[in-house]
Parts: structure tokens; sequence; C-alpha cells
């Protein structure tokens, strides 16, 4: 059969033989980087080799990112979850996959059109008073178009890109195999078993993302129980929506990057600040259920100090167990000297740890090769109001401390990497804004 090709610069390759051949080439081009960095390390010492490995695991990203990202749709929105997972990838590569925060893909008129007909079997005018044919945001799974409905509403329309659906089993797929051959190369990324729990949970989570039926129904669940005043969370409009095509209220307001060169007040940024972690905190702890794609984008502030919340695609429900373990571990990392037996039992509870680790092996090896980790994430809740102007960068992960924590870490659980991403972009967003906050609370202390 003829490949199959949109025709479309910078659309996804939809194709199996080219999209099988992007992943062989990778594949092709992680093994020779292996063979290189295997004869040259037998004229390094200890030191040149350390630093060798940190580049090699950075080149091996840098292979990694290329394969995906000229297979764009479902493959480059994984790597952006998988930038996103701390601790599952050695910090060269993550690094490397985050980059793909960046990629856009905008269709064109014809394709506009054509999405619609087939949604709604019907053309732009008919479906809107008006319809803006050029995207005002793209990202790597679809784009939001400006429209009025016939009621004079404005509205938001967000098309999903052709075939995105279709591709997520063969890309995971894809996936899967290029981490374990890139797994053979690195001795930093984890075991067979995580690798396929990780990328089949995303799998999943893709799946939800990419039914827009899924998020208007998330649109509605969060306006009715997330009712923090000062939060604003645009509504679907459901006869304008389908799965492939999500029309809900259209918010004004400022992207954040756009808000901070009006030069708000140091009030002004904490106010923000103060309900953005309020909002993190009562999600997790009190909502069990978080929006777990965090992004600048999804924020607008709002022209009478409100905040506008966007994009949940992808939320995850925590289970209230999880949660509580979460508050035991990090109120015990807060303790002096650290509740260490506190902490390995919450670990074992977790299932991050096998039950058969020692005291000693938990104390003296996994321990320091998770400080540096623990430590940033704990910072803020060391005083009562924290400054997140001076907040660090994400440590990452020394070599030697990722491949100490691949050895003794059994398991992710599954709701760990959805807390942690939504705890990432807080702290991102917190630290852009320069916001200092009340970071006292009833439930890690």
């Amino acid at each position: 059969m003829p490949e199959k090709s949109d025709g479309k610069a910078g659309l996804p390759r939809t194709g199996r033989l080219s999209r099988g051949a992007i992943a062989g080439m990778a594949v092709a081009r992680a093994g020779l980087a292996h063979l290189g960095h295997k004869a040259q390390s037998l004229t390094r010492d200890a030191a040149q080799e350390a630093q060798a490995r940190t580049a090699h695991e950075a080149e091996l990203g840098r292979i990694l990112f290329a394969a995906l990202n000229q297979l764009k749709g479902t493959a480059l929105k994984a790597s952006q979850l998988m930038s996103m997972e701390l601790g599952f990838l050695p910090e060269g590569m993550r690094q490397e996959l985050a980059r793909a925060h960046y990629q856009v893909t905008p269709l064109n008129r014809a394709l506009v059109i054509k999405v619609l007909r087939q949604e709604f079997d019907q053309d732009p005018h008919a479906l809107f008073q008006h319809f803006e044919p050029q995207a005002f945001a793209a990202a790597s799974l679809g784009q939001v178009h400006a429209a009025t409905l016939a009621s004079g509403d404005a509205v938001a329309v967000k098309l999903q890109y052709p075939g995105m659906a279709a591709s997520i089993g063969s890309d995971m797929r894809m996936l899967r195999s290029l981490l374990r051959t890139l797994g053979g190369h690195s001795k930093t990324l984890p075991n067979t078993d995580i690798i396929d729990r990780v990328m089949a949970d995303i799998e999943l989570k893709l799946a939800e993302e990419l039914d827009y039926l899924h998020e208007a129904e998330a649109l509605q669940w969060f306006a009715q129980h997330l009712t923090l005043p000062g939060l604003v969370i645009p509504q679907p409009v459901m006869e304008r929506t389908t799965k492939r095509v999500l029309t809900m209220q259209h918010l004004a307001g400022q992207h954040v990057n756009e808000w901070l060169l009006t030069q708000p007040s140091q009030e002004q940024r904490d106010r923000y600040g103060q309900l953005l972690f309020d909002t993190f905190l009562h999600c997790a702890f009190v909502l069990h259920r978080v929006q777990a794609d965090p992004h600048p984008g999804n924020y607008l502030f709002m022209a009478d100090g409100q905040l506008g919340l966007l994009d949940f695609g992808c939320t995850r429900a925590l289970d209230p167990s999880f949660c509580a373990a979460v508050s035991t571990v990090w109120s015990a990392l807060l303790h002096t000297p650290m509740d260490t037996a506190t902490l390995q039992q919450a670990y074992r509870e977790l299932g991050l740890i096998s039950p058969t680790l020692s005291v000693d092996d938990f104390c003296t090896q996994l321990l320091p090769a998770l400080a540096d980790m623990q430590a940033w994430q704990r910072l803020p809740f060391t005083v009562p109001v924290y400054d997140f102007s001076r907040h660090p960068p994400y440590p990452g992960t020394k070599p030697e401390h990722q491949r100490m924590a691949v050895q003794f870490l059994q398991a992710v659980p599954p709701d760990l990497p959805y807390f942690d991403r939504a705890y990432l972009g807080l702290t991102q967003l917190l630290k852009t804004l320069g916001a200092r906050v009340r970071t006292s609370n009833h439930w890690i202390r």
C-alpha cells in the first residue's frame, strides 16, 4: 500500500513505514554513539569517564528527541510528559526532551475546515457567527481558534490534528522499544518493568487527552468542585463539542509573560502566587484530583484580578492513600533530624522500595542518592513564607546517584508522576512570578 502522508510541513508523519524508519534510524544512531563512547572509555581516567558519561546520556537524549520531533503528534506529546517525570530519566536526556514544549504544528485553513466538516457535517460559517481561521494557539496535539456563537458569546474552539488517536498505539510501542534500546547503552535508565509501567500510563493519559468529551467533563467537574475565590474555569459548549473539537467559553486575559510586562506590584504577584499555591494544595489534598500537564500557557491573568485556568485535557484522580503517604513523606523530610523510620515506612507503602530493603542500605545508600531532589522539594516548606524568586532550579540527578536510585527503587506509584508534574509546574510558575507565598499548611508540616 502507498505510504500515507498529509503533505503538510510540520504535521505528523502518519505512515507506518515512515514512522518505523525514523525509530530504526534512532536505534542505529544510539548504537553507534554507544560504540564510540565505549571505545573512548579505554583512554579516560575516572574523572574524565564521569564527564563523558554525562555527555553520552545527553547525546542519547538528543537522538531520542530528534526522532520524536520528526514523528510529532502523540510521540512529541509523550516527550513532553517524560521530560517532567522527575527522576525517571537521566538529567541530560530529560533536558533534551524538555525541548518538546516549544514545538508547534499549525493546520492550514483547508484542514481546519475539513476537521469541522468531519465532526459536524457543517462548515465553520454554519456553526459559528464568526470563526477565525488562523489559530491563536498551537501545541503538539491540536490548536485553538477564536469564534463567536450565534448568541454573540465569544468562544475558543480547540481542534485536534488529524491522525492523532490512530497513532498512539504504534508510537508508544516505538517509544518503549527506543527506551529499552537506549537503556542497554546507559546504566542510569530504569529497568524494563518501570519503563513499561510509566509508558503504559502515559499511553492511557494520551488517549484521555485526545478525547475532548473527557476534557469537557473535567472542565465541568473542576468548575463545580474547585470553588476557591478568584478562580475562573471556562465551561464547554456541548452542542459544539465532539471527541475531536472542544468549544468553550473564551476568557479574556494575559499569559504570565505578557502580564509581567505590565510591571505588576509585588503585592499583585504575591496574591496570584498565593492563589496558585493554595489551588495546588486544595486539589491534591482535598479534592484528590490535579491538573497534571502544567504549562505557563494554561493560566490567564485577568483584568479583574481573577485567575483563569485552562487546558484540563490531562487530569488525574489521586488515591487518598497516596495523598496521605505523600503528606507523611514530606513531613518526615521536614523533621530535624529527618524521621528516617517514618520515611522508609511511607516509601514501602507507596511501593517505591522493597519491604526487604535494609535500614542501613536505605539510610546510607538510597537517601544520599535522593538528597538533592528531596532538599529541593521541601525547601518552600522550611519557612512560613517563602520567596520563590530565590527558588533554585530543579537540581537534576547526578549520574552516580541516578544509578543508585535505579538500583533500589522498585516501582513508580501510578499517581506519583502526576503529582510531581503538578508540583514542578507550580514551582516554575511561582518563580517566574517572583511571588512570596505563605507555605504553612495542614498537610505538609
